[in-house]
């Protein structure tokens, strides 16, 4: 639930940042407008002055164009005047002709000087009308273009508050939901509380109960208990360790495996030498046409006896797999016959370093050849280094296989960290060497494809290098396959067995191998003697009404913690009896062996009294096949003219040495001491159970209280903590709400003010240009005109 309000929280406030980023960039875009506007507006500011500016200068320029055209006028009339006079004076003389003429000449060139100043004023007042027209156009252009903003930013507007209309919406239900839900949790709180105290009282009474009782525990073991013998390993190596059955199926599994593995190995490294011996006879000399060459010879002769190493690794890994059974303890301690195997591994890699040379030589020879091609060479001399290495991975897999081996013949060679840095090792190193068969299968089969180019290449040889090259494919896929099985069982290999005596750190000896078998024989004879046939089962119907009833109620837990209890009284009692039944027996073989000595003495003395050497002879007793009878046997050959006795019992083993005197009725009275003596230790041993029993199922009990009384104390912390964090978070929320809807509201206001400015002033900027272009073509008309 707190995770749910906490993402919508989340969710919330990614909304709100991203209006809030919204709301920023509507700002900056309204704060541009606003300086845009106020340029446009100091713009068009200057653009009217330059305006009235123009046509002030107009109206100067028409009215001195009206001066001028008045004065040329005068000028026309006083020049038709002057030639008027002119043609009546011309008879009085030159000097006043002359004076005409100068004077004429200065009104012409008035004249032509107010010409051109006209027409660079009519050219001046053309061109500040086109741009006057370009400016208004432009000006319009960029007033549609602010209307279009504006009204985008006006629909923006009008989104954001209907998004903002529905979050508060949105919020207010989730405050009331949250509401609601605070309550509940409150109410949760409360019973919360109200269990945490009854779970404390139960606490307090249980925690004084089991100190009680570790008291009385503990003062028992302190007074009954003479040792723990587990914490000493001298003592702990003398329990019988327990048996892993499944262990050993997995450990017989995986002999199998790798024994159908080595299997197909051995064929395909038979295979190999075979056709390698038959190669060294075809090629570079056939042995039938000409001798080969001594090394070859030799060679041929190393490798026809392939078979005397080959062969035995097969036979190693088999007599390892048949020692492995269900009824055997596989170890690395008791494998005696993988020592074999890496003794005849070791024969192996030998043979492989002692034929290497003459390979190396071998090929050397076939370089040698005057029809060897320089691939052909190349190719001799990879194979020498495949060959090289090979034998190096041979060798590694060797050195770890001996020392997986040492364990069998020293147990302490070999801990248990190093056993799993050798098992790792040799993984790798049968990666290796499948790596390096691989590498000298393809070389192999490249320089068959070269010597199928040669001139003398023979049928035989052909068939001889096919076969070569399938030899080394099935080596290779074995090497694969070999090494694919020890990765895939590498944690099999590593892990330990668990097998060992209980609580020590010691490995498995040989000794406490056969002491376990044997004890796993008695106990399997002890279950087949008490196995008895099962009591009718309880309906299902019935079964299920049983069990709805002892979940449902209460009081099913205290009749089971009383049938726990009887049973347990039970097992003791039976214990008691199989005790007593245990001493009776023992006390019944000592009698048996008394009586036994009795009738050996009385032959003794009978052969004595007729002169003749008594025979030394054995009665067995009704138990004469026993472990027991046969220790007394060999003690009475090898101690001289003493006689042991060994009875068992719960604290250890009692070895007397009788006398030759009558002394029954003394040997009774302590075994009927004895006898009462072990019964009160059975006893004892029951009640300190008993004890042990309800003590560990009272700490179950306190501790699982204990567990769930701080696992309500954490769940109550934490919905607190998420309770008050939710109110502050509705209560942030909700500031936030109020001043993001008030800033809101503000800016509206705002911006809706600034529109309506902006929309008077594109008012008046209409209506000044309508007059301005009126009043334009007013005086473009006038000018015409004139």
């Amino acid at each position: 639930m707190a995770s749910d309000l906490q993402a919508k929280y989340s969710k919330l406030a990614q909304e709100y940042s991203k209006l809030r980023a919204q709301n920023q960039v509507l700002k900056k875009a309204v704060v541009d407008e606003q300086a845009s506007s106020a340029t446009l507006k100091e713009q068009l500011k200057q653009k009217d002055q330059s305006l009235r500016k123009l046509e002030q200068e107009m109206d100067s320029l028409s009215f001195r164009n009206q001066q001028l055209a008045k004065r040329v006028e005068l000028l026309q009339g006083e020049l038709a005047a002057s030639e008027a006079k002119g043609k009546k004076s011309r008879s009085k003389g030159d000097s006043p002709s002359q004076q005409g003429l100068q004077a004429q000449s200065v009104i012409n060139e008035d004249l032509k000087n107010k010409i051109q100043e006209n027409e660079r004023l009519h050219i001046q007042f053309f061109e500040a009308d086109e741009q006057h027209r370009r400016q208004e156009a432009e000006f319009r252009v960029r007033l549609e273009g602010l209307e279009q903003e504006s009204e985008q930013h006006q629909s923006v507007v009008d989104g954001l508050n209907q998004k903002y209309t529905e979050t508060i919406e949105k919020l207010q239900r989730d405050k009331t939901r949250l509401e609601v839900k605070a309550q509940t949790l409150e109410r949760e709180a409360k019973e919360c509380r109200l269990r945490t105290d009854e779970c404390q009282q139960q606490l307090k009474k249980y925690q004084t109960e089991l100190s009680r009782q570790l008291e009385q525990s503990s003062s028992v073991i302190q007074e009954k208990v003479p040792f723990n013998d587990t914490k000493l390993n001298d003592y702990n190596s003398l329990n019988v360790p327990p048996h892993n059955r499944r262990h050993q199926l997995k450990a017989r599994d995986v002999a199998a495996q790798a024994l159908a593995f080595i299997q197909d190995l051995v064929a395909a490294l038979l295979n190999f030498h075979s056709y390698t011996e038959q190669r060294v006879h075809i090629y570079p000399l056939d042995s039938s046409i000409e001798p080969v060459s001594p090394l070859n010879q030799r060679f041929a002769q190393y490798l026809h006896e392939n078979a005397a190493y080959v062969r035995p690794l097969e036979e190693g890994l088999q007599q390892l797999h048949q020692s492995i059974t269900e009824d055997t303890v596989t170890t690395l301690e008791t494998a005696v016959n993988l020592q074999d195997f890496s003794r005849h591994f070791a024969s192996y890699t030998c043979f492989l370093q002692k034929i290497l040379p003459y390979q190396l030589k071998s090929l050397e020879e076939e370089c040698e050849v005057s029809l060897c091609m320089p691939s052909l060479k190349a190719k001799n001399e990879e194979l020498k280094g495949d060959m090289k290495r090979v034998t190096a991975m041979f060798e590694k897999l060797q050195t770890y296989i001996s020392l997986l081996g040492l364990p069998s013949a020293r147990p302490v060679a070999l801990p248990q960290s190093s056993s799993t840095a050798v098992f790792t090792q040799l993984a790798a190193c049968l990666h290796g060497l499948q790596d390096a068969v691989k590498e000298t299968s393809k070389h192999y089969t490249q320089k068959a494809t070269l010597e199928l180019e040669l001139p003398t290449a023979t049928e035989k040889l052909r068939t001889t290098n096919e076969c070569l090259i399938s030899s080394l494919c099935c080596l290779s896929n074995c090497t694969g396959k070999i090494a694919t099985f020890f990765s895939n069982n590498l944690d099999f290999f590593v892990s330990s067995t668990g097998y060992g005596p209980r609580g020590g750190t010691d490995t498995l000896n040989p000794l406490h191998a056969e002491s376990m078998l044997r004890s796993k024989k008695q106990a399997a004879a002890f279950m087949r003697v008490l196995k008895k046939r099962r009591p009718e089962s309880v309906p299902y119907q019935e079964a299920l009404s049983n069990r709805r009833i002892l979940t449902s109620s209460t009081e099913s837990r205290e009749g089971l913690s009383q049938q726990v209890q009887q049973s347990q009284e039970k097992i003791a009692r039976l214990e008691q009896e199989k005790e007593h039944w245990l001493l009776e027996a023992q006390l019944g073989r000592v009698r048996l062996e008394k009586e036994n000595q009795r009738i050996s003495q009385l032959e003794a003395q009978l052969s004595a009294a007729l002169g003749t050497a008594p025979a030394p002879q054995t009665l067995p007793g009704e138990g004469g096949g026993t472990p027991a009878s046969q220790e007394e046997a060999e003690l009475e050959e090898r101690g001289a003219g003493k006689e042991f006795s060994q009875s068992a019992s719960l604290i250890g083993m009692l070895t007397t040495t009788p006398s030759s005197e009558d002394v029954g009725d003394e040997q009774s009275r302590e075994q009927l001491i004895k006898s009462h003596y072990m019964g009160r230790i059975g006893e004892l041993t029951a009640q300190l159970q008993v004890s042990d029993s309800k003590a560990v199922h009272f700490n179950a009990e306190c501790r699982a209280l204990a567990k769930r009384l701080t696992l309500a104390e954490k769940s109550r912390e934490s919905l607190t903590e998420d309770l008050k964090q939710a109110g502050q978070n509705t209560s942030r929320l909700q500031d936030e709400l109020t001043t993001t809807k008030r800033s809101y509201e503000d800016q509206l206001s705002m911006m809706s003010d600034h529109l309506c400015s902006m929309n008077e002033t594109l008012s008046r900027q209409r209506e000044e240009i309508d007059t301005l272009r009126l009043g334009g073509k007013g005086n473009s008309k006038k000018n015409k005109g004139r």
